[in-house]
């Protein structure tokens, strides 16, 4: 103050008059005031002084520059919409300049009042302001720089405002101009301000880019400024260099191997530097150098406390980026994650407040605003309430110039109180959101978001305006509760569409309500459905007359209505109302309404999904361009119309895209009605052309919607629509009907290569794969029947193609190698899963083959990848898939060798265990194929390795697959070493092993069908070494775990597999799912069940080996309940019968399950439970029961043998003799009463208990009490019988009865008969060269015969002997190699494996044992042979009887008794079938007295010598007797055969001699032993055989 006194007294001292002077004094005093009162808030007062002031004439002096800049402040704008206020304070502003440029010693004014300027000219710099401060500015920089003020800072700060405003204005060529003269002053005098000016040069291309190069050589600051800035550009035109990375990495370090030397503004503007460039790296999502990038300035170790709250907040920002795909997926712990990293931030900003840094609270709080972005969803933005308002409240604290990002969160935090029912803070955010709006980008969509909500706060009053009315409607729809119904949200709904509509919305509405249909009287089978669809096409072309009517008026707000209304709709599954406001909405859509109805296949069809193409011209003049808001909210009612649309489509059992199908016809019709095809009846045409054209209707809705997206460049859209495509279409996808879709996706990727893509490689990869397969599928030849393939050879197509083929096939191959050069990793961002792009590669490889092109040796397209690893899979995928596609039938790839493909799977770094899983099964698969045994096996071992490593980490869905994968490894692996088996009992061990993990493997997939796979297999691996109990034993283990997985699995829920298969077409590779090349996967029902009770028949027969009844018995209750309820389990039934029985048990339940089966097999239960019954009872209800089993007459023979059976039991439990033989009597007239069906079939093998078709018999026309003659009977099977009858009556008979002599000379009788007539049928047989070389024959004696026989027989006992020491030679240098193996892994292996070892060794002994002990025998019976052969014939026997010719048949007693069959005669026996001779047939097979049970009598003439082979050559001279009083002990051979009466002695030796003698001759050769047969795994094996 007192220097000012010094200055007016300085003044004063000038004037010359005393007025002048008092003038001079109120021109200094009244300004001053004025500056004081406005500091003091005083406006009222200032500005009367200032008027005062300039009332007086005061002198020009600077207090006149003064009380300008005081009245510039007293008129300076409130906001920036006083435009008038501010072109006032400018003036005042500029008359000061103008006064105080003039005088040098008033230049101190001009730098005041710029500042001043400044701070009032602050609210206009927003956007759309800034044309306004432009020429003041520049008169102001103009008289700056023409007053050389001092503070070149100041002015060079003003100038970089001066070139934002220009570009913010959009005046580029100012800008330029500007720039030639302030870029270089800036430079010079100013040059650390210079980067900044750099840099907005750079990036708005301000001036030409030579001299901008130029600039940047000059530092390595000014370099990685310019790419920065560079890049920063091209990301606002998205055209990022491809060598972005590199880019990237180079600045990074250059940076950091430019050395500061400490220098503090080199120093900051380094670490400027650093910040830019990592968040220029987050921004382009490039996490590795954006942390290189904080780690390095971490290592700076700055002081600045601002510096280090922005590093934490770039680390904030770094974790945000590192969730990335799973935030994207919105998984809970990614989302929590987020929000824990929002809460760090809010924390780091709280700090930054406190420290007052202005550009420290932007940075944070713009980077806040990125990190709570992705979670403004409608569900989780609540969270972000207290982030949010945090960030408003800073920004308007420090009233910051960030208006765009103010107005957005201003919006979102009205949204969320708006969720909340908070309605009066919303409104209060609107209104701010709306100031801040300058622009007006928000205008639209805030003014509707205020409306509704004050729309919310009129509770008693109905507003005028329909669109009011219908906002409030879907306001009111929005609160509706999940416990509302859903009528309740209907009726509010459908008063919102009538508000909008109220002349045409119902009738839209009831096109689906089905009360409304009008069918009329004829009812025909698809009346109803053709007057839905007639129904709703009318009622649909009702909505084109509303918009007619109305027109444009309010069209913005009705759209975002309609939208509203289809989207609440859409939430609460209204989904006709849902449609109806979706159809009202697109109308609005002119686009869509010019565009015609697609012809789909190329046949006209009639529009009836309420298209506008009838729209007059002045109609479609009247719509305007809409803006992109409302075009986005087209595109996302498009979405919903889609969806909405498939939904009507399902409902009425159809898919989309899918033809609809005729329902069934349930009327009844007369007879003779002949049903007319759908295809004819043009109702059902009318409803499927309906359908058809709804479908294509969802499908114009997406590539309408695809369309708006290119049209507002914006991706997200586009993909949005391809991404429904795919889902909704799914089912034709994995249909193999790609076909259908074709123009679709072709459509869709072309709208892709013009608008890009974001951050979704994996769906543009599905798009191409879908299109290039629908591309390729129709031109796939069809795979060869398997069984036209055994015989026929695949022919080769090497033909040239139709041109239309080799468009579709070139066009394929070119849609796959875009995909594949797009995601060879070149470009890391569009690197994209593995399993996705392996899908690609096959589709890739098949067009090839087709186009009949060999692939390179390079295994990849022609575009090489800089990235190895993808580069190495994918040479290892497509070798795999031109393995997979050689051998059938088209060109064949020259594939490299699989050793090879092996050792480059092993090199490869792969990202995805689950392919790298499917590649070893796959590898497995092939090399299983080439018969390569060592490779098989080193693959499925990797292979099981690495899946047991992997297979817990993997999600449910691929673990499955994983799951899926190790069972068909483990299965080929066993399937290797059984065609390797060599004879090797340990390695069959080792495969029944692999089978067993793979059914375990299949049990972890879930799959049944692979469960039984692995179960059939093993079944066959066991199959030969079943018959050993102590194999049983070793299996036992196993087959309990293998049944427990089948229960296990059988009980789950098969899933269907909803996974696109890797080949839609014919393939060399393995099936994932089971199905293999050769192998059926899906055997049918019957034998899966088969099967399963061959396996519980296997476990019930481990336990029977101990005699375990009791855990037998479990094993069959086990299978009974598991088994379902058919025949299959009636073996299991069979076994529980007879363990019950021998368990004392009752069994009524269970013989009951075979009361539907055949007498015969009834029958032959009954019987085996009388053999396995404990009480007397048992057994006698048991043979009743099985007798009386027996009604039908064919089933005779059977009974007649139960009765027998029965009778000597009877016997031998002492039952009364009458009772006895009143059986053996009922025996005897049921085989008189038969008699032989002449026209029988030739005999099969004989069942159990069961009659052979050749002697079965019918009752006889005879009556039963008549005396039949014996030369009736020429069945040889009916005599045997009866002689066996009468010869056991014999035997339970005293001799001293009546009828003993009697049935003695019956049994004679009868035998004599059979050879009557098997010799004179015998001789028929016989053929005439043999005749006539009976002279010839007839001189060799007997004994010749003999030597010859015996020689020969010595001859092939050395050769035997000779080839079983070879084989045991051979047996025992393998059993050694074995031991030597065995001996190796018994160091390994633990004590149980030497205790199995042992044992093993212990049951080799015993075996030997066997053998010696075998042949001890064989040389005792052949010492008998030999001492009973020294015997002579001849003595009882006459020479010449034995020299007659085979036609002459014995006449006397002796004859017979010395009659010798000849070898032909025996030779035709052996060889006739028929009823007439003694053959197999006519006779029952021999059994000896070993096998017959212990407690019966000998069953007729068969057992009583220990064998007919022992027979053989039987004579008088063999049959010894014994005198005991009146009766006889006779014995044959020193075989006891009975004691008969002296009386009957001779007759019973006739008629068994010669009988025995040419009967053992006829079965001298044992029948052969039945094997079990191997199934293959396809058919089930014999399942009783074990």
């Amino acid at each position: 103050m007192g220097h000012l006194m010094s200055v007016v007294s300085i003044e004063m001292t000038k004037l010359a008059s005393p007025v002048t002077q008092s003038a001079f004094i109120l021109g200094i005093f009244l300004p001053l005031p004025g500056f004081n009162l406005l500091q003091m808030k005083e406006p009222e007062i200032s500005e009367d002084c200032i008027q005062m002031y300039f009332k007086v004439k005061a002198p020009i002096t600077q207090f006149l520059g003064r009380a300008h800049l005081c009245r510039a402040q007293l008129c300076a704008p409130q906001s920036e919409e006083n435009v008038e206020e501010f072109e006032n304070c400018v003036t005042q502003y500029m008359k000061a300049i103008n006064f105080a440029k003039g005088e040098p010693r008033y230049y101190f004014l001009v730098f005041n009042a710029s500042v001043l300027y400044w701070n009032m000219v602050r609210p206009f710099l927003k956007p759309g302001y800034h044309h306004l401060v432009i020429p003041s500015l520049s008169q102001i920089i103009t008289v700056l720089n023409q007053t050389e003020e001092e503070d070149k800072e100041w002015r060079a700060e003003l100038m970089l405002e001066l070139l934002e405003c220009y570009l913010q204005a959009g005046r580029k060529e100012d800008a330029t101009k500007f720039c030639l003269t302030a870029a270089p002053f800036v430079r010079t005098q100013v040059p650390h301000k210079y980067r900044q000016m750099f840099s907005t040069m750079v990036r708005y291309e301000v001036l030409d880019d030579l001299m901008l190069r130029e600039d940047k050589q000059q530092s390595i600051i000014l370099s990685i400024t310019y790419h920065i800035n560079s890049l920063k550009a091209k990301l606002d035109k998205n055209n990022l260099p491809e060598n972005l990375e590199q880019i990237l990495r180079k600045m990074y370090r250059d940076l950091s191997q430019y050395h500061d030397q400490h220098v503090p503004t080199i120093r900051e503007e380094k670490i400027l530097l650093l910040f830019e460039l990592g968040r220029l790296c987050l921004t382009l999502k490039n996490e590795p150098i954006a942390s290189d990038c904080l780690q390095y300035l971490k290592k700076m170790e700055t002081e600045d406390t601002g510096k280090l709250l922005e590093m934490e907040g770039l680390e904030c920002e770094l974790d945000a980026l590192r969730l990335g795909s799973k935030l994207k997926m919105y998984l809970r712990g990614a989302v929590e994650e987020q929000l824990l990293i929002i809460k760090r931030m809010d924390n780091i900003l709280q700090r930054a407040i406190r420290l007052g840094n202005p550009t420290t609270i932007h940075v944070l709080c713009t980077a806040q605003w990125n990190i709570c972005l992705p979670l403004l969803q409608h569900n989780l933005r609540h969270h972000l309430r207290k982030p949010l308002t945090n960030i408003a409240e800073i920004l308007e604290k420090v009233d910051s110039l960030m208006i765009l990002l103010r107005c957005q969160v201003h919006m979102e935090m009205a949204y969320i109180e708006q969720d909340d029912d908070r309605v009066e803070p919303a409104i209060e955010h609107m209104q701010k959101a709306m100031r801040l709006d300058s622009l007006g980008i928000y205008r639209d969509k805030i003014k509707i978001t205020y409306r509704r909500l004050q729309l919310g706060t009129m509770l008693y009053q109905s507003p005028d305006r329909p669109e009011d009315k219908a906002t409030m409607a879907i306001e009111q729809a929005k609160k509706a509760t999940p416990k509302d119904s859903a009528r309740k949200k209907r009726a509010i709904l459908v008063n919102a569409g009538l508000a909008l509509a109220p002349d045409t919305f119902q009738i839209v509405l009831d096109s689906e309500n089905e009360s409304k249909v009008s069918i009329g009287k004829i009812k025909g089978r698809f009346t109803y459905l053709c007057a839905k669809a007639r129904h709703h096409i009318l009622s649909v072309d009702k909505a084109a007359g509303h918009l007619r009517r109305l027109g444009y008026e309010n069209d913005k707000d009705r759209i975002v209505i309609w939208a509203e209304l289809a989207k609440v709709a859409w939430q609460q599954d209204v989904w006709d109302v849902c449609r109806t406001a979706s159809r009202f909405c697109l109308l609005y859509d002119n686009v869509k309404a010019k565009r015609s109805t697609k012809l789909k296949r190329g046949r006209k069809k009639k529009v009836i999904e309420g298209s506008m193409s009838d729209w007059a011209p002045s109609d479609m003049a009247m719509h305007k361009q809409m803006p992109p808001d409302l075009l986005r909210k087209i595109a996302k009612v498009l979405f919903i119309s889609a969806e909405a649309t498939v939904h009507l489509l399902r409902s009425e059992g159809v898919q989309l895209n899918n033809q609809a199908i005729p329902p069934e016809d349930l009327s009844q019709h007369p007879a003779g009605y002949v049903p007319e095809p759908p295809e004819s009846n043009s109702e059902w045409i009318t409803y499927r052309t309906w359908i058809e054209n709804l479908s294509q209707y969802a499908m114009n809705n997406w590539m309408r919607a695809a369309e708006i997206g290119q049209e507002l460049g914006e991706s997200w859209i586009v993909q949005n629509a391809v991404v429904y495509v795919l889902n909704h279409n799914r089912h034709l996808i994995l249909a193999g009907r790609q076909k259908e879709l074709v123009e679709s996706l072709f459509h869709f990727l072309s709208i892709i290569k013009i608008v890009g893509y974001t951050e979704d490689s994996v769906m543009l990869v599905m798009l191409c794969n879908a299109l290039a397969r629908g591309l390729i599928m129709s031109w796939i030849p069809t795979q060869t029947p398997e069984k036209s393939k055994k015989n026929v050879r695949p022919t080769l197509v090497h033909g040239p193609l139709e041109s239309s083929t080799l468009s579709d096939i070139r066009a394929a191959v070119e849609v796959c190698e875009f995909a594949l050069n797009l995601t060879n990793g070149n470009v890391p961002e569009d690197i994209v899963p593995t399993n996705v792009r392996q899908h690609l590669i096959a589709t890739w490889v098949k067009a090839k083959q087709l186009l009949q092109q060999q692939i390179g040796q390079r295994l990849g397209t022609d575009e090489q990848s800089t990235n190895e690893d993808i580069s190495s899979v994918t040479r290892v995928l497509v070798a795999l898939e031109m393995y997979s596609c050689n051998g059938l039938g088209l060109m064949d790839f020259t594939v490299p060798p699989l050793v090879q493909v092996v050792k480059m799977a092993s090199e490869c770094n792969w990202s995805d265990h689950l392919v790298e899983l499917q590649t070893l099964t796959r590898l497995t698969h092939f090399a299983y194929m080439a018969h390569d045994h060592e490779v098989t096996m080193a693959c499925s071992q990797n292979a099981t390795q690495m899946g047991l490593k992997h297979l817990r980490s993997f999600e449910p869905s691929n673990a499955k697959l994983a799951a899926e994968m190790l069972c068909m490894v483990s299965c080929i692996q066993g399937r290797s070493i059984m065609e390797n088996l060599k004879g090797r009992k340990q390695l069959r061990l080792a495969a029944a092993k692999a089978f067993v993990e793979s059914a375990r493997f299949g049990g972890l997939a879930n799959s049944n069908s692979l469960v039984m796979m692995a179960a059939r297999h093993y079944w066959n691996t066991w199959l030969p070494l079943l018959s050993s109990p102590a194999n049983r034993k070793k299996a036992k283990a196993s087959l309990q775990r293998i049944i427990s997985i089948i229960n296990k699995t059988e009980n789950k829920k098969q899933e269907t597999d909803k996974t696109l298969p890797l080949h839609q077409w014919p393939s060399a590779d393995f099936q994932t799912g089971g199905t293999g090349p050769e192998i059926p996967f899906l055997p049918g029902a019957e034998d899966d069940l088969t099967l399963r009770a061959a396996l519980y028949t296997l476990l019930f027969n481990s336990h029977a080996d101990r005699n375990d009844w009791e855990m037998g018995l479990k094993v069959l209750d086990e299978a009974v309940q598991v088994l379902p309820r058919t025949a299959h389990r009636l073996l299991i039934f069979k076994h529980m019968v007879i363990v019950k029985a021998k368990l004392g048990q009752n069994f009524t339940m269970e013989i009951q399950k075979f009361k539907d089966e055949k007498e015969s097999y009834l029958a032959s239960m009954w019987y085996r439970l009388a053999q396995n019954s404990k009480t007397v009872c048992g057994e006698l209800s048991c043979y009743q029961n099985a007798i009386q089993a027996l009604q039908k007459p064919e089933n005779n023979w059977q009974k007649v043998d139960y009765i027998m059976e029965f009778s000597e039991w009877m016997y031998y439990k002492q039952f009364p003799l009458d009772d006895v033989f009143d059986h053996l009597d009922w025996a005897i007239e049921i085989l008189l009463s038969m008699k032989p069906n002449e026209d029988a079939l030739e005999p099969e093998p004989k069942k159990e208990g069961q009659a052979s078709p050749a002697q079965s018999l019918t009752e006889s026309t005879v009556p039963s009490n008549q005396t039949a003659s014996l030369d009736q009977f020429r069945s040889v099977r009916q005599l045997e019988a009866l002689a066996r009858v009468h010869i056991l009556r014999a035997l339970m008979a005293s001799p001293s009865a009546s009828s003993y002599e009697d049935d003695c000379l019956m049994a004679y009788s009868f035998f004599k008969h059979i050879l009557q007539i098997s010799l004179t049928e015998g001789v028929k047989l016989i053929p005439e060269k043999n005749l006539q070389a009976v002279s010839s024959q007839l001189l060799l004696t007997k004994k010749e015969k003999e030597k010859e026989k015996e020689k020969e027989k010595e001859r092939e006992k050395k050769e035997k002997e000779k080839k079983e020491k070879k084989e045991k030679k051979e047996e025992k240098k393998e059993e050694k190699k074995e031991e030597k193996k065995e001996e190796k892994e018994e160091k390994e292996e633990k004590k149980e494996e030497k205790k199995e070892e042992k044992k093993e060794k212990e049951e080799e002994k015993e075996k030997k044992e066997k053998e010696k002990k075998e042949k001890e025998k064989e040389k005792k019976e052949k010492e008998k042979e030999r001492e009973k052969e020294k015997v002579k014939d001849t003595k009882q026997i006459s020479t010449s009887a034995s020299n007659k010719p085979p036609d002459e048949i014995p006449t006397s007693i002796g004859e017979w008794a010395s009659y010798s069959c000849s070898e032909d005669l025996l030779h035709v026996f052996k060889q006739d079938k028929s009823d007439c001779t003694i053959n197999s047939s006519s006779f029952q097979k021999p059994v000896s007295r070993s096998e017959q049970p212990a407690r019966s009598l000998p069953r007729g003439w068969q057992a009583q010598l220990p064998s007919l082979k022992a027979a053989a050559g039987i004579s008088l001279a063999d049959v010894t007797k014994e005198e005991t009083g009146r009766s006889f002990i006779v014995s044959v051979k020193g075989e006891q055969l009975s004691t008969v009466s002296t009386h009957s002695y001779k007759a019973l030796l006739l008629s068994t001699s010669s009988f025995f003698q040419t009967a053992a001759s006829v079965f001298k050769k044992p029948p052969p032993t039945a094997s079990i047969p191997r199934y293959p795994c396809s058919r089930l094996g014999n399942a009783a055989a074990c």
